[in-house]
């Protein structure tokens, strides 16, 4: 998914690793994203209170989404570099071509990732089949060995976990004794979990891990503190047990986010992340100029995205700040 904001944050972050265990909460703000009746989106990374939850810095949530409505999906043939795209859908169908010659149906609990590394373009249109559209769109940072890596196209069907009051599904990384096969540039964890109404569910973790929760619907609380829908509940490293409790009279639904602290510099702006604002510079650049770097993605039916206008300030470093 592109970051269609016309005004994209210009963001640079350098990790924190202060021994907090409280929970913070990020509340999300609501961005257009486009089509013929801009379809919107709630998006919780990246915001000025945190830019990252381990490697994970972007990420958009939205529906269920009614097509008839508000035209679905349909983001045109735009550029990535230094980071990987996540696809995960609740309900609908969306149709994904790049410039590896990919096309692939992105399907409800089916995870589909794309690695930008030096450059790759992709296209996301909602298919004719879908009338309610929602899912998230989440983005993972690069570490600097990684960076300039190739593209490259994984899809991976996780099996359902069941637990005494929920399920789980990991997409990425390992959760109740479940692991992705799908590899990783840092230690990451991606998984939806569904709590039965009334339930409480005690998961162990990776101590080492950061976490995020996205609550999807449901009442839910994450170690005691309440978080409302569309919220990010975010906890520091230090934990080996996250609760996650389900005080609503219908199933509720949360997407589990974690990963090591990211302690590299990192400068986020528009689709684009690199480590100095020449960085973006030269990508914005070559995305214009139709360069090779990111490829063409063939099947599209209209014009890709241009990239909006740079800031007229270099990018300077911003850290995220103690809660």
């Amino acid at each position: 998914m592109s970051n269609t904001e016309k005004r994209p944050a210009e963001l640079v972050h350098a990790g924190s690793d202060l021994p907090e265990r409280s929970i913070e909460i990020l509340t999300s703000r609501e961005v257009p994203l486009g089509g013929p009746r801009a379809m919107t989106v709630r998006r919780t990374l990246p915001q000025r209170a945190r830019t990252l939850v381990g490697a994970w810095c972007f990420a958009d949530h939205y529906g269920p989404d009614d097509v008839a409505l508000t035209g679905g999906m349909r983001v045109a043939p735009h550029p990535h570099t230094g980071l990987q795209t996540v696809s995960w859908l609740f309900s609908g169908e969306i149709e994904h071509r790049d410039s590896l010659g990919n096309h692939a149906l992105i399907r409800p609990g089916e995870l589909n990732l794309m690695t930008g590394g030096f450059g790759i373009c992709h296209s996301e249109v909602s298919t004719e089949r879908t009338t309610s559209l929602h899912g998230v769109q989440l983005w993972v940072a690069l570490p600097e060995a990684n960076r300039h890596t190739a593209r490259d196209f994984r899809h991976h069907v996780p099996g359902v976990v069941p637990l005494d009051g929920g399920e789980v599904r990991v997409f990425l990384g390992s959760l109740a004794g479940d692991t992705s096969p799908v590899p990783t540039f840092t230690p990451l964890l991606g998984a939806e979990i569904s709590l039965e109404p009334g339930a409480t569910l005690r998961l162990p973790v990776q101590e080492e891990f950061e976490h995020g929760v996205i609550v999807d619907s449901g009442r839910v609380s994450l170690n005691g503190t309440p978080l409302d829908a569309a919220e990010l509940g975010f906890a520091a490293a230090g934990l080996t047990t996250l609760t996650l409790a389900n005080a609503s009279p219908r199933r509720a639904r949360v997407v589990l986010l974690g990963g090591t602290p990211f302690r590299e510099e990192i400068v986020m702006w528009w689709n684009f992340i690199g480590r100095t604002h020449e960085d973006i510079v030269r990508a914005r650049e070559d995305w214009q100029s139709r360069s090779d770097r990111f490829g063409r993605v063939e099947g599209y039916d209209g014009e890709r995205l241009p990239a909006p206008a740079l800031p007229n300030a270099t990018i300077a470093p911003r850290r995220n700040p103690s809660f």
